[in-house]
Order: structure tokens, then sequence, then C-alpha cells
């Protein structure tokens, strides 16, 4: 009788059991969060994971200042191996457990948003096809996360490409057509002979006289692209440049080695500043000899006493439900950030608009580092140095090994403007 009695219980209790653990299943493979706090193994890679998420045509959303900016995304069995496969930390969560989040994310006493990401940007770097002696950062980071892009340079965005793309990215780059004023050390070297030669065919192929006359129609189209709703990217010597190269149309600034005639020698009181994006009032610096473009960058003046180990910038914290671009912008699991050189270091307040936002700064030192603003439909970013892993890069130096450095803050910064795009964009509330 006993026995007889057991045998149902026994199959209902498995019954229940393997609906438990079904149920159980479903319900833990819910969400996949990308943590982005101390606890990730390689930050640098994890975006890399969510633009290859959006390329899935899944939807990511961005978790502004919840655990260092984290992703989270509905859990797929590829997408999990994928995370595995780059070494990037996750986790399974439940239903349940995501909802929480959004919960406290939610609360207007916390200065956390919820962003959806809803589709990867095309990406194109401003980039000259002939070998020189330095890397660019940007191109190491996408590259080293995963990410693709094109390398376009003057005579494609001359000829109309700039419209297929949505983000820019312009680095270690002179538009003044003063070949980023290497001649008084390096007019000898072949790398500097064979990028004269080089950009001096360009222009005449495009029917311009001079390298200069190049760089201001290539900044234009650069400014429109902006106009129309794309997204500009700027590092080291190119956020500078560009402006001055704006503030100078019209007016010759190259000396003979450049363009071979002399310049304009009322140059400085003829500069248009309504013609720039960031800066205004800069002085330009008009002795070939001198390795510096204009006023606007602080390398040359900063003190002395000023070294690796005593060079950091601070962002500023923004309210993630009011400030949503900024916050996006600064997503990082640190907010003291190590300084790093580059032709431009960083830049000098007296010099930036009031219109522009000052992202991180190093306050005691009246530097900007990081600024932002808005242009017609469009953004730019400017962020003063060259590589954010090498503190002083030279001419010649070797290309900086991201295998080293997976939780760069630095580098982190790059690749917040590279997901931002993926946002729909919120103006700056006030």
């Amino acid at each position: 009788m006993m026995t007889n009695m057991k045998h149902p219980f026994k199959k209902t209790g498995l019954l229940l059991f393997l609906l438990l653990f079904f149920f159980l299943h479903t319900v833990h493979a819910a969400y996949l969060l990308i943590p982005m706090d101390e606890t990730q193994k390689n930050h640098l890679k994890a975006y890399g994971i969510a633009y290859w998420v959006l390329k899935k045509e899944v939807e990511v959303d961005w978790l502004l200042n919840y655990r260092g900016g984290s992703f989270i995304f509905q859990y797929a069995k590829q997408l999990e191996e994928e995370c595995i496969i780059r070494g990037v930390s996750f986790q399974v969560i439940a239903d349940v457990q995501a909802s929480s989040i959004f919960q406290e994310i939610a609360n207007p006493q916390v200065n956390m948003e919820q962003i959806k990401l809803h589709k990867a940007p095309k990406i194109a770097v401003y980039s000259p096809k002939n070998k020189l002696p330095w890397d660019d950062a940007v191109t190491l980071v996408l590259s080293y996360a995963e990410i693709p892009y094109d390398v376009i340079y003057d005579e494609e965005i001359i000829t109309g490409v700039l419209p297929l793309y949505d983000w820019l990215h312009l680095h270690h780059e002179d538009f003044t057509g003063q070949y980023g004023k290497f001649w008084a050390a390096y007019k000898n070297y072949p790398w500097y002979q064979t990028d004269v030669a080089v950009q001096e065919e360009t222009a005449q192929k495009l029917g311009f006289t001079k390298v200069s006359q190049m760089k201001l129609s290539v900044a234009k189209k650069i400014r429109d692209f902006v106009a129309g709703g794309g997204y500009l990217f700027s590092m080291c010597s190119a956020p500078d440049s560009y402006d001055v190269a704006l503030a100078a149309d019209g007016v010759d600034i190259c000396d003979v080695m450049f363009d071979g005639d002399p310049m304009d020698p009322n140059a400085q009181s003829k500069l248009n500043f309504g013609n720039c994006f960031a800066f205004e009032n800069f002085t330009i610096s008009t002795n070939p000899y001198e390795y510096e473009i204009s006023s606007i960058d602080v390398t040359e003046t900063r003190p002395k006493n000023i070294t690796r180990e005593n060079d950091f910038f601070t962002l500023f914290e923004f309210s993630a439900k009011w400030d949503q671009v900024p916050s996006m912008l600064c997503q990082d699991h640190e907010t003291l950030i190590h300084g790093f050189m580059g032709q431009t270091t960083a830049f000098n307040k007296k010099y930036i608009k009031s219109n522009v936002i000052i992202l991180g700064e190093t306050k005691s030192l009246n530097e900007a580092r990081y600024i932002h603003g808005d242009f017609g439909k469009g953004t730019w970013t400017f962020l003063g140095g060259h590589d954010p892993e090498d503190y002083q890069h030279l001419v010649g130096d070797p290309p900086t090994d991201l295998n080293l450095h997976p939780n760069s803050p630095g580098y982190r910064l790059i690749l917040n403007n590279v997901l931002f795009p993926a946002a729909k964009k919120e103006k700056r509330k006030t």
C-alpha cells in the first residue's frame, strides 16, 4: 500500500522540478549586463561588444552613472559567447533583477539615466594614406575594441563622401597648410618631404594652387557635415588647427617655406573668430621655427614643474537626467584622469567661447582638456593630447600596446564618443 501511494508523488515531484528548472532558467537568462566599474576586466573591449550587439540589430541600454556607465541588453547565447571570446566581464541576470536596476535608475533622487542605443554608427577616420612616424590613438583603440571604421582623407572629403558617415575623427593634423609646423626640425627627413610632395600633388589634382586652400576646403566640408547632423571628434593638433583654419578663411597665414610666398603681414587682425567652433581671440604663431600653431595650446606655457607624475585633469559630473549628452561623454570608472601631452596638450580656457561645455579641466592651471559643443544639427568634441597611455609620444615612438591598458580611463573617453551617435541625442536642457 505505501509503495503504491508514493509512486504518483514521485511523478508529480519530478514534473514540478522540471517546470521549476525551465522557469528559473528562462528567467535567469533574461538580460546580459556588462558592468563598467572596477569589476570589468576589459573596459575597452566592452565598448566593442556594445557596438557588435547594435550591429546585430539588438537594442542596447547605456546605464549612465550606474556602475561606471554599464551596458545592458536582452540575453542571447551568442551574445554571451562573444563576451567570453573577447574577455569582457558580464553578468546574466533575471528579468526581476533588471527591473530592479531600471527602477533604481529611474528614481528622480539619483544621478542616473537609462539611454537607449539604437543603431551602430558608421565611422570614418580622417588620416593620410602615406605612412607618418606617429600613431593615432583612435585607430588604435577602434582596432583593439574591434569596431570597424573607414579611413578617408582630403580627396574623399572633397569629392563628397562625408554624408555616408555618422561620426568623423580628426587626429594629429594641421588644417592650416603648414604641415604641422615640422619644417624647422624635420625638413630634411624623407617622411616630411614625402608628406609635402603627396599633399601638393593631391591639391593640384583637386584644382587647388596651395595645400592651405585644399585644407580650408576640407575644413568647410567638415563644418557642413557637422551642421547637417554629423558627429565630430578631434584630438591633438586637429582641434586648434581646425578652428585656426576656419578663422583664417581668405587670409594667407602660411610663410614662404610652406606655400611659396610670404604670409599676410596683417593676418592676425583679419582673423574671423565667428567662424570657429570652440575658440576666439587667440593669437596665431607666425614663427616658422616655433612648433606651435596658436596661443590656444598650453604645451609651452604651462609650469615647468608639471610632470607625468602630477599631471591630471578632472571630469565634470553632469546631471544624467538633464544633461544627457555631456554625461554620456564623461562615463568612466575614474573621474581623475592622468594627463597626456601632444602637439596640442590642452586648451587655454581664456580662448574658449562662452557657449562651449567644458567636460574635463585642470582647474589650477586654467586648462580645459576635454570640451564639447553643438553646431547646427550636429556636435563636436575636442580632446587635448595625443595618446592617453603614452605621456609624451615623440615622433618615431612605437605604437601603444593596448593589451597592456585594457582598463584605460583616458581611452574610455574616446570610446564614449564612438558610441554617442548611437543614442537619440537630447539637447541640453536649461
